[in-house]
């Protein structure tokens, strides 16, 4: 492939530069892609026009990065970042060039990118491809590699490493030999170490999204960058899980890998969640003899993954509301359904884990035995029976209408005061009092019979 198709605006643009008598390429992900065959979204355009010269062309133009070079012009309903070519020195921080100087050549400015396979330009005018380092061919051979010496490249830029990863794992490429033992060097590791825990979460998310978060996450592993940013997990490694009752045949680390690649992949809840859900299982590791047999207990891990599981999301900095959905699947996905569970057990269930989250909760457990073997489990199984068993009768619940909280009950506070319960502490030890009632039995969710028991509950118990 000599040449991609370049879509009708981007033609108009490169246009507008020629006019002005300068030159102006894709550049970026979106070349990589639109060799890979994939549609490109994301346009990123590189010129020799200086961010000034590129103010001057277009009417509405931001200066998003202009001490780097680069502006973005509002141009056919889109943003498109426009970067003057350069070369970078001097990356102290372990992310951002100290100094920035304008380059004289497309090729020049491909030879400050992080890999082969995104050091490739477009021109504008005719789609011609610039590739100076071989990233076609390195595309053609599934493979990462960095333009030049790996370890001049990772020691630029410390988020360089986590992408190496990243891509390997959505494009399902190999790491080419040099750049995969450069990854692990101890210093390439402490410049991965000073990026912001932010650009790691970030990374990692879209690392869970791809189809088999597992290569990741064992890529991570094995060069020593998951043990910067998760190092709860690092225990997992070697904490056998195998006893006389056959149940697992991995140790927990391999279990959370696979039962992460069980979980769906556009729910990245659910797959936080899978990858946290046994975490802390080596702190509550304890072996039982008995005669010739013996069984492995993990007993109340659920409690103190929750706390990892927190600590962890807490320090990559999730929101409190992604840390809240997931830490409550955590300490949850231990529930024994049986098929002896009244209707009022169904309901406390229900109520417990929130109506919002019992699907998640239903797709953690099928992750969870998917872990098991590296594999979904059978429909025939008993565990996925007990599972959509449990799943219809929720169902059942919900749609019998019955109170799931205080909130549902047919009288309020204002009801039980017209009845001379006066408001206060003990109110609302009759609210909680009357909706226990009606979990046990839904049919008593009605104004005059729940008044006549307030009425009751209170005589006996508050007003002497």
């Amino acid at each position: 492939m000599t040449h991609i198709p370049i879509p009708p605006e981007l033609k108009k643009l490169g246009a507008i530069f020629r006019e002005q008598g300068h030159s102006a390429y894709l550049v970026g992900g979106a070349v990589r892609d639109a060799v890979l065959g994939k549609s490109v979204h994301d346009w990123d355009i590189a010129t020799d026009a200086t961010p000034q010269q590129v103010t001057a062309m277009f009417r509405k133009v931001i200066p998003t990065g202009i001490a780097h070079g680069t502006v973005t012009v509002l141009i056919f309903g889109k943003s498109i970042e426009v970067t003057t070519f350069r070369t970078e020195s001097g990356y102290s921080d372990g992310r951002h060039p100290d100094s920035v100087s304008y380059a004289a050549t497309i090729e020049e400015d491909l030879s400050r990118r992080d890999f082969t396979m995104n050091a490739m330009a477009a021109s504008l005018t005719d789609g011609k491809i610039t590739d100076p380092f071989g990233g076609r061919e390195d595309i053609k051979a599934k493979l990462i590699r960095t333009v030049g010496d790996p370890l001049e490249r990772f020691g630029e830029d410390g988020l360089r490493p986590v992408r190496a990863v990243r891509f390997s794992g959505q494009l399902g490429f190999s790491i080419e030999e040099k750049t995969l033992a450069a990854l692990s060097n101890p210093q390439v590791l402490k410049k991965t170490d000073s990026i912001s825990r932010e650009r790691f979460r970030d990374e990692w998310c879209k690392m869970l999204s791809t189809p088999k978060p597992s290569l990741c996450i064992k890529l991570l592993e094995e060069t020593g960058i998951l043990a910067l940013f998760i190092p709860e997990f690092s225990p997992c490694r070697k904490c056998e899980q195998k006893d006389s009752r056959g149940y697992h045949v991995f140790d927990v680390a391999d279990h959370i890998i696979y039962a992460t690649d069980g979980a769906p992949k556009e729910n990245l809840i659910v797959r936080l969640a899978a990858f946290y859900h046994d975490i802390g299982k080596p702190e509550t590791r304890s072996v039982e003899q008995k005669e010739d047999a013996f069984a492995v207990h993990f007993y109340g891990h659920e409690k103190v993954s929750e706390h990892k599981a927190r600590a962890s999301m807490t320090a990559l900095k999730f929101s409190n509301e992604q840390i809240d959905r997931v830490c409550l699947l955590v300490r949850e996905h231990m529930f024994n359904y049986e098929y002896s569970w009244s209707d009022a057990t169904v309901r406390r269930f229900l109520i417990r884990v929130g109506k919002d989250n019992i699907e998640n909760l239903m797709l953690l457990r099928l992750a969870d035995m998917y872990g098991k073997n590296n594999c979904a489990a059978s429909p025939e199984s008993q565990g996925v029976r007990e599972l959509m068993e449990l799943k219809e009768r929720l169902q059942k619940v919900q749609q019998e209408e019955s109170a799931l909280s205080i909130k549902d009950l047919a009288v309020n506070g204002k009801d039980l005061m017209q009845v001379g319960i006066p408001a206060g502490k003990n109110m609302g030890l009759i609210l909680k009092e009357l909706f226990e009632t009606v979990t046990d039995s839904p049919k008593m969710n009605e104004k005059e019979k729940l008044l006549t028991l307030a009425k009751n509950i209170f005589a006996q118990k508050y007003s002497g």
